[in-house]
């Protein structure tokens, strides 16, 4: 088991409180006006104690251990992506290249080289996809083929990816390290979706992209950017090294591409016609449904943090 900063561990019970009272309040809530539907909130608070507890879990454990995990989550995001999206039978060798990918981007991660993993996919393996799709010698959907396995690794490994190099960071806030990096991008990226969903049900009725996602109002997507802002900037000084003005800008990059995040996911289950992504998760869709929003506020917050203090 490895050492948790204090500031780390306090946040790590927080948030086991949190889920708690979030559970507790969502079942009064259900009570109170049997009416309304619920099921999306339970859903989230549900998939979040399993995700929740398994990172907790990896994160004591040890660096190497959670940096496996992320890995993890990428193979299964990647496997859940290429299940939902048409991909030629020919590129069957291709797509094992796309797996391949997932232990060579993490092991830059486990040994803190910056370079590679900064390029490796979107350099290499971007140059390398093609290439190798084109000793197939199939050119029918070649474009097609080349864009789906291009975006695919780069939502599912490289974006995800960047949580786990938080981890590999010289700690610049001992009293937090990694761990508090990791717990301030997670939590802040959660929070936001909640928030953003509690404000739209309660005050929503200006609809933002109706064809993309008929739930999404202006009022919650106003009032989770000004909660997630100001509570981002307040808890920014204990998990990270960003000071309180830095943070209020991490929280306003945090919560405006999560809601990208969940949107631009959103257009692609309904590209496919389908609601969830997959069912990995017990009647809570796929891994992909949970990811969504990670996916665009990992690397945005990674490399604000990266620019300011490393």
């Amino acid at each position: 088991m490895t050492y948790i900063p204090f500031n780390s561990f306090v946040a790590m019970i927080a948030v086991l409180g949190l889920l708690s009272v979030a559970t507790v309040i969502q079942f009064i809530m259900a009570q109170s006006n049997p009416g309304k539907d619920y099921s999306e909130l339970r859903q989230r608070i549900t998939s979040w104690w399993w995700i929740i507890g398994l990172l907790f879990l990896f994160l004591a454990v040890g660096t190497n251990a959670a940096i496996v995990f992320f890995a993890c989550i990428s193979y299964l995001a990647l496997k859940e992506f290429l299940s939902i999206v048409s991909t030629r039978q020919v590129d069957r060798n291709v797509i094992f290249w796309a797996y391949l990918c997932i232990p060579v981007q993490y092991y830059w991660v486990a040994i803190g080289w910056y370079g590679l993993f900064i390029i490796f996919i979107p350099v290499y393996m971007f140059l390398f996809i093609p290439m190798r799709m084109v000793l197939s010698g199939e050119t029918e959907g070649f474009i097609k083929a080349a864009g789906i396995l291009h975006w695919a690794v780069m939502l599912t490994v490289f974006s995800v990816s960047h949580i786990a190099y938080l981890l590999v960071l010289p700690d610049k806030n001992v009293s937090a390290g990694g761990i508090g990096l990791v717990l301030y991008l997670l939590f802040m990226t959660q929070f936001n979706d909640v928030n953003q969903y509690l404000w739209g049900k309660t005050f929503g009725k200006r609809k933002i992209i109706p064809k993309v996602s008929p739930n999404k109002t202006w009022e919650g997507f106003i009032g989770g950017v000004m909660t997630i802002t100001l509570v981002a900037g307040f808890i920014a000084p204990y998990l990270t090294p960003l000071d309180q003005l830095q943070g209020f800008i991490a929280g306003l990059i945090i919560s405006v591409s999560g809601f990208v995040g969940d949107v631009v996911i959103s257009s692609v289950k309904r590209d496919l016609n389908i609601k969830d992504s997959g069912h990995l998760l017990p009647g809570h869709g796929g891994i992909l449904d949970r990811l969504d929003s990670l996916i665009y506020t990992a690397p945005l917050f990674f490399h604000y943090i990266y620019y300011l203090h490393y």
